[in-house]
């Protein structure tokens, strides 16, 4: 075969002899050079450090936007949710107005104070930026904060319009049963000796219901040394009740009871000789005479 070269811009002109052989072996060396430069050149191994940097950085930012994105939706949901128990709370705090006769135009649950403005109530929309949450979090902190103080105020509007009405103290804290020990000095059931008896005595059958004889808070419900199993029902004003020796207490700490409401089962637990309920007055958290108290008529 005859080939030409081009050299200084002159053509040069040569043949060779190549045997089938050796012409196979020229053409498939090429072939190899040709497939070793393509792989250099195309390989991701062999890529330069900064073109694999730049793919390495995408992938955690596409991580974190779709993080950040899951994060925002999360947070509208619950502002959504939390301004919900905002509404309801509204709902609540105006339906208890009403119970303690407040007018509508003096005691808005739904206004903001004046430095506040009204609650936006409206849905909050899920492409919100992370500064519109802020907006909305502190919006209903401010709010929550003022609901709390509103329900304060009513709740102690409607324990005073409550106790005005309800916790006036009359009555015998049992339904059936008779008055077995009086208040005052006493020969103590298990000495012999005199001794001071704080309280009355209503005996009756065991298991028997024990009544409040007002409306209030119950402010202990537990075993008390001497007493067994006691009750203990503040009624604002200085006034409480004890109601002891119960077999069963059916009211725990914090519970509103109402006037007449069962709060134990009769009992004989404690420093006591057979199932009754020992009853005490306190005005001041001291003991005073229930007697008067036990006979007065109910308060209409």
């Amino acid at each position: 075969m005859s080939l030409t070269l081009i050299y200084r811009g002159q053509n040069v002109r040569f043949s060779m002899k190549l045997s089938k052989p050796r012409w196979l072996a020229i053409v498939g060396g090429f072939a190899v050079v040709s497939g070793l430069v393509m792989h250099s050149v195309l390989s991701p191994e062999e890529m330069p450090a900064h073109l694999q940097t730049n793919q390495d950085l995408v992938k955690p930012k596409q991580q974190n936007d779709s993080y950040r994105n899951e994060q925002v939706v999360a947070l509208t949901a619950k502002i959504a949710e939390l301004q919900s128990h905002v509404a309801r709370l509204n709902a609540l705090g105006e339906r208890l107005a009403e119970e303690v006769d407040i007018p509508k135009d003096e005691f808005k649950m739904a206004t903001m104070p004046s430095s506040g403005g009204p609650l936006q109530t409206q849905a909050v929309q899920s492409h919100l930026s992370y500064s519109d949450l802020d907006q909305h979090i502190s919006d209903l902190s401010l709010s929550l904060d003022h609901k709390e103080n509103q329900l304060k105020l009513l709740e102690s509007l409607a324990l005073g319009h409550h106790i005005e009405n309800t916790s006036y103290l009359s009555g015998r804290p049992i339904g059936k049963g008779w008055l077995s020990s009086y208040y005052g000095v006493r020969k103590d059931p298990f000495t012999g000796k005199p001794a001071m008896h704080k309280g009355v005595d209503f005996a009756g059958k065991e298991n028997a219901e024990v009544f409040a004889t007002g409306s209030g808070v119950v402010s202990f419900s537990g075993e008390k040394y001497g007493y067994g199993n006691m009750v203990e029902i503040d009624h604002g004003n200085g006034y409480k009740t004890r109601y002891a020796h119960n077999k069963l207490n059916l009211v725990t700490l914090g519970d509103v009871v109402s006037k007449g409401q069962p709060v134990a089962r009769m009992g004989s637990t404690g420093r006591s000789t057979g199932p009754h309920v020992h009853y005490e007055i306190l005005r001041n958290d001291k003991q005073i005479n229930p007697a008067k108290y036990v006979y007065r008529k109910p308060k209409t």
